[in-house]
């Protein structure tokens, strides 16, 4: 999973970067530059330190994030969209953390002049909305193209493909962004090479001051989340050691790290869950999407798995760890062997039957 943490200017995107990763990047700078931190992390999962608690296996590996600190951004790309190098790694990502800056400080002035958070949350959805715009009308030029020439794909294949980018046109057109629109899985093959930004699920962080209360925003858009977060406190917190970062965050009334909370509510917001494999040398934690079947996840291990695939051993995580064993869930009738439809459920542990 990468995540690309966005913002306009002074908005808080890299206190925020350091707050989830550790990371004591310099804050509050404006170069004018395209720039991009990156920092892999350990996703926080109870349950695999259980699994290796009981299997005492020799590598220990959790699922991992990549958080993406993405400098560049200003409300200001116009009609010429995203430039090339920008927008290149924006399309990498698989979902943006948005920072909007709610916090006044006269010692790092906002670049328009005054704190405005609608204003700004505004103006980077119109920015997505615009490079996406200028994607689909080129798009429906070389459909158009195509059409007219005639000789190359099926006319049927160009009509579908043409009645979707008008779909896309008339939306953006409106200014909503691409999350609002449902996508048939057919279509979804179609777009498979197009990063449109817009699509993206956004997880909105309005950055606020200690002791901050936060404004009341409402974002009716899909695939969308609001969340306020002091993010120069849990900045601060991130920077101590274990033991003194959870006296903080007593004090402070915070439940959990900002690192966790982000990777739940990305989680939830791509449409992820978690599922294990276990045994003597490894027990590790695996990322896939909700819905898909045990070859799917086998092709999440290797590729070689889902090809030769023939059948899932499966035991819940909760019936594991409660009978104590795989030989006690066995015996209990708790491992069952799955075929090709079997949908993947979070917590599951599986071992792959294949042949190559």
């Amino acid at each position: 999973m990468r995540l690309g943490i966005i913002g306009l200017p002074q908005s808080g995107k890299t206190t925020l970067f350091n707050a989830l990763t550790r990371a004591t990047q310099p804050t509050g700078a404006i170069t004018g530059k395209i720039e991009v931190h990156t920092a892999v992390v350990d996703v926080p999962d109870p349950r695999v330190d259980r699994l290796s608690e009981m299997f005492h296996p020799k590598k220990t590996i959790y699922a991992k994030v990549t958080y993406a600190d993405i400098a560049g951004l200003d409300g200001s790309a116009g009609r010429t969209g995203i430039s090339g190098t920008l927008l290149n790694q924006l399309t990498q990502m698989d979902g943006f953390i948005h920072v909007v800056r709610c916090f006044e400080d006269e010692n790092v002035p906002h670049p328009s002049g005054s704190i405005d958070p609608r204003r700004d949350l505004a103006s980077m959805d119109s920015e997505f909305i615009l490079n996406d715009l200028i994607a689909v009308e080129r798009k429906l030029e070389r459909l158009d193209e195509e059409r007219h020439k005639g000789g190359g794909r099926e006319k049927a294949i160009i009509e579908r493909e043409t009645e979707l980018f008008n779909r896309f046109h008339n939306a953006l057109s409106e200014e909503h962004p691409l999350r609002d629109l449902e996508i048939s899985s057919e279509e979804e093959k179609t777009l498979a090479g197009f990063g449109f930004l817009s699509r993206k699920p956004n997880l909105i962080v309005l950055n606020l001051a200690e002791g901050q209360a936060a404004p009341e925003i409402t974002y009716t858009h899909k695939h969308s989340l609001v969340v306020p977060l002091q993010c120069r406190l849990e900045m601060d917190i991130a920077q101590l050691p274990p033991d003194e970062a959870e006296v903080f965050l007593k004090e402070y009334g915070i439940e959990e790290p900002s690192l966790n909370r982000m990777i739940r509510l990305s989680y939830d917001l791509l449409g992820l869950q978690s599922f294990f494999t276990v045994g003597p040398d490894e027990v590790r934690a695996w990322t896939v999407r909700r819905g898909a079947t045990a070859p799917e996840a086998a092709g999440e291990i290797h590729t070689d798995l889902q090809k030769g695939f023939i059948r899932a051993e499966v035991v819940a995580y909760n019936d594991l760890v409660t009978l104590g064993g795989m030989n006690e869930a066995k015996a209990k009738g708790k491992l069952r062997l799955e075929g090709k439809e079997y949908i993947v459920l979070d917590g599951d542990v599986l071992n792959i039957r294949f042949n190559i």
